[in-house]
């Protein structure tokens, strides 16, 4: 064996270790449905302050939009998280407590490198291993308090104050019991929210000092203006009521077109879509070898290179450089950049990501120029060609299985697996110019290294040794294995097979880039459109 090949299998050992402790990592993580369940929920329960003109047509308009009780559809959805995140809780306890169990009997000061093993629950990967699970547990914790906080709410807007006051009562006293809740800014906001909320909705009404700031401070959206109604209409402030009241229906109406955007749209988009899949799939079996779906297997790519420099590129310039290398070095200013601010995180991610797709494409580049000049049909963009038909069809037919697909996904995970958490971010923040930088690194930075080197390099490569469907999902796998989400390659994978469909049927690497590009835009667009709602 060459030195060459003797190094190309120490990195694929480490690479291999990499992602399968990633990817076991991941399964203990959240996935961020269940935050866009709660954040559309929030718009929804925004929404139910509309009031229009025509009061048949606006109570039509709400009957269609929240249904018939929203508020118990809201408290059902908030249940349902909640009671995930129950499940998750105990699953983390457990593997906390097995992880404790396998502590050695020699404390642990008495340890050093010489007598505790690499693994150990207290040192190297045992120690990290830990730490991870009690921060999981941390998070949960503080959903489980947040959630409570909101369900007393809902309960009390519908009328269930005597389960509100309990549900405020139980959250009172876990945070006052459970060691475990270690003091944060976030810990602090309910502590001092829940007393408020049980004042409030008393028999008798109290009202506590600093009622209106903490409320304005710890509140959000419907369930900042649920509490102050209920304290202005105490305090009998007609003014400030009606103020309240006016700035309620401002918000609906704003949320109206919101949630049109984020469901009408999509909802038309997937109609469309399934009506060009089942168009294609009977023009298949009327055609045969005709049909656009037929995979253009007559027209294969002349691949002057063998499975080792597929191999040297994939481990070291997509998985070695990209995701250890590149993190080892600018891993540290992630901390620093976070102090700054939403829009320094952005302009980190976006240099940490165009340092990752350089350094990728540069081994690339150096591991296929020996064998340069290339046949035309590499790498080719083709920008007289049909690609935007590509681009844009291939979106269409995207759109409806990936709706199916993470369904039965969902089922299976059952919100867990972890997800990007890129998507966490925009969801949770509304600065348009940290907004931007996102999307650049989603919409153009990613498509075009992504689709430069599983679709433009690996897929061809492939088909050297499989056919072009082999080559397909096989590419879409890897594809959707480097994203390091255990919950995220099923989706992925299917994503990755019509991207590697496009990429063969139009021959040009821009086809695909669209699609890509439109997936991550309308992703991220509609994640800041559901967070902008909810705050």
């Amino acid at each position: 064996m060459t030195v060459k090949r003797i190094v190309l299998t120490a990195l694929t050992l480490l690479v291999l270790l990499m992602v399968g402790s990633s990817l076991v990592r991941s399964w203990g993580q959240p996935q961020i449905t269940n935050r866009l369940q709660l954040y559309q929920t929030n718009l929804l329960l925004t929404a139910t302050a509309y009031e229009g003109e025509d009061a048949t047509k606006t109570n039509q308009l709400r009957r269609a939009l929240l249904g018939e009780e929203p508020l118990q559809m809201a408290l059902t959805q908030y249940q349902t998280v909640r009671d995930s995140a129950e499940q998750n809780l105990e699953r983390l306890s457990q593997q906390l407590a097995d992880a404790n169990a396998a502590l050695p009997v020699t404390p642990p000061a008495a340890l050093d490198e010489t007598t505790a093993p690499v693994d150990s629950p207290t040192t190297g990967a045992g120690l990290t291993r830990r730490t991870e699970v009690n921060q999981a547990i941390a998070q949960q914790r503080l959903l489980l308090n947040q959630l409570d906080l909101s369900i007393g709410i809902i309960q009390a807007a519908d009328g269930d104050v005597a389960t509100a006051q309990a549900t405020w009562q139980a959250l009172s006293d876990r945070l006052s019991t459970d060691p475990a809740s270690e003091p944060s800014t976030a810990i602090a906001a309910i502590a001092d929210t829940v007393p408020v909320l049980s004042a409030l909705w008393d028999d008798p009404p109290r009202l506590l000092p600093d009622t209106e700031p903490i409320v304005q401070r710890t509140l959000e959206g419907w369930f900042r203006a649920t509490a102050l109604s209920r304290l202005y209409t105490l305090q009998q402030r007609p003014d400030s009521l009606a103020e309240l009241q006016a700035a309620q229906q401002t918000a609906a109406e704003s949320t109206l077109v919101k949630l049109g955007l984020v469901g009408s749209l999509p909802v038309f988009a997937g109609i469309v879509g399934v009506g060009l899949l089942i168009f294609l799939i009977v023009q298949r079996a009327l055609q045969g070898k005709q049909a656009v779906l037929a995979l253009a297997g007559d027209r294969p790519w002349v691949v002057p290179w063998d499975w080792e420099i597929v191999w040297q590129v994939l481990i070291v310039g997509f998985f070695f450089v990209g995701q250890i290398a590149v993190p080892l070095l600018v891993g540290g200013f992630s901390s620093a950049f976070a102090e700054f601010g939403i829009r320094a995180r952005a302009v980190y991610s976006l240099t940490y990501y165009l340092l990752m797709a350089g350094a990728g494409l540069a081994v690339l580049y150096a591991s296929i120029r020996q064998f340069f000049p290339l046949t035309e049909n590499w790498f080719r963009l083709r920008p007289l060609s049909k690609w935007p038909l590509w681009g844009f069809g291939g979106y269409l037919i995207a759109l409806p299985l990936m709706i199916a697909v993470s369904l039965a996904n969902q089922q299976i995970w059952q919100g867990q697996g972890g997800s990007n958490p890129l998507l966490q971010i925009v969801l949770e923040e509304g600065d348009p110019v940290a907004l931007g930088i996102f999307l650049f690194t989603a919409a153009v930075a990613a498509p075009v290294f992504e689709e430069t080197l599983f679709r433009g390099f690996l897929l061809p490569s492939l088909t050297r040794y499989v056919p072009v469907w082999g080559a397909i999902a096989l590419s879409s796998l890897l594809f959707a294995v480097a994203h390091l989400s255990i919950s995220e390659i099923l989706p992925l994978a299917t994503l990755g097979s019509v991207l590697g469909f496009v990429y063969c049927k139009s021959r040009s690497l821009l086809a695909p880039i669209l699609l890509h590009s439109l997936w991550n835009s309308v992703t991220m667009i509609g994640l800041f459109i559901l967070g902008s709602g909810a705050r």
